[in-house]
């Protein structure tokens, strides 16, 4: 009984005395930041992830339009479309001008796109253009 009544009084102690909520404000001073930094580190996990499956769905729309009979405009603009829709359906929301700029960077990384004009010997083999990187062009 009398460790009940010690452990009672303490409690009171702290709380009436401010103490306890003395060492709440001292304890989230350093879990606060603990915090924000594991979310940082999920939101820029979440972003790594998002961005290798927009450059996966990218090369694998580019790849399927390889062999089609239409012109690259419409090849390209049906990939645009594709990655959009794809990226939509998982929940991530992406604008056209990065899509764009994904599916120009899988074209010109595709070993089965052409990268050499006839008849212009100062052209890179093909497949040996190293494409722009989206993330480092803005």
């Amino acid at each position: 009984m009398k460790v009940a009544n010690d452990i009672n009084y303490l409690v009171e102690w702290l709380i009436q005395s401010g103490a306890l909520v003395a060492l709440v404000l001292f304890a989230w001073k350093f879990v606060k930041p603990w915090l924000d930094a594991k979310a940082s580190h999920a939101n820029t996990e979440r972003a790594k992830a998002s961005w290798s499956l927009l450059e996966q769905i990218a090369n694998i729309s580019v790849t399927a339009l390889v062999g089609q009979n239409m012109t690259g405009k419409d090849k390209f603009d049906l990939a645009v479309k594709h990655v959009l829709q794809a990226m939509q359906s998982h929940g991530s929301t992406v604008s056209q001008a990065v899509v764009e700029d994904v599916v120009q960077s899988a074209y010109e990384q595709s070993s089965l796109t052409p990268t050499v004009v006839p008849g212009n010997d100062s052209q890179p083999a093909q497949g040996t253009v190293a494409a722009i990187d989206p993330k480092e062009a803005k």
